[in-house]
């Protein structure tokens, strides 16, 4: 990890630290009894800065913050966010650390990115649509709080996720578009219980990391094409 964090970048370290600032600052200012929130939006903002380098680090935390998010979701009875995270994003990001470790670029760190087909998408969003409507009855069942935002958090879960498997660059842009669905999300749970905002604050730096993420990979591919 340590190697790791020595390739960073200047940008890359001052977007990490500003990330992590800005969390712990909400917490302190918001949440202080809620260090489950505290310690899994710092596992979440690493997770991405490494997953926007394409280090298999990345999916390693990735898997942890799933496990911490999973149990936050439940306590708002946000059993959507719980499921999808811990039934199948962790699965996923399990699935991607095999699939990242197998395909390094030129025996370095860095995972070998991969452009998907136009089968490949038709395929993607067909999952998605199947995904989603089977998610939709089981939040129904266990009247999950917020339904349509819950749902429509599904779907770019689940395009985030499979886009990260398959290592294409798009994986940021559906994780972007998810954080944005979850600031939503979490800015309604905050009406009633302001311990819920560092929870806005984590999904608000999620958002910067994904877009930087999109940038990065975006030059990845470009990079390992020459």
């Amino acid at each position: 990890m340590l190697q790791s964090i020595r390739d960073l970048t200047r940008g890359e370290r001052l977007l990490w630290i500003c990330s992590a600032a800005a969390v712990t600052a909400s917490f302190l200012l918001f949440g202080r009894e809620d260090w489950l929130t505290l310690i899994g939006s710092l596992i979440g903002v690493t997770a991405l800065i490494f997953v926007a380098r394409g280090y298999v680090l990345g999916q390693v935390l990735t898997v942890a913050f799933s496990l911490f998010y999973g149990v936050i979701s439940f306590g708002q009875r946000y059993y959507g966010e719980m499921i999808t995270y811990l039934g199948m994003t962790s699965p996923i990001a399990i699935l991607t650390v095999i699939s990242w470790l197998r395909h390094p670029y030129a025996g370095t760190r860095e995972v070998e990115v991969k452009r998907l087909s136009i089968r490949g998408w038709l395929l993607l969003l067909l999952a998605a649509g199947v995904v989603t409507w089977g998610f939709y009855y089981i939040l129904d069942f266990f009247g999950n709080a917020n339904m349509l935002f819950s749902t429509i958090s599904i779907t770019t879960s689940f395009l985030a996720s499979a886009l990260t498997l398959l290592r294409s660059p798009w994986y940021a842009a559906a994780y972007a578009a998810n954080d944005l669905v979850l600031i939503v999300l979490w800015i309604m749970a905050s009406t009633g219980d302001t311990s819920c905002l560092p929870m806005v604050v984590c999904f608000a730096a999620f958002f910067f990391n994904d877009v930087y993420g999109f940038i990065s990979w975006r030059r990845m591919a470009a990079r390992q094409r020459r």
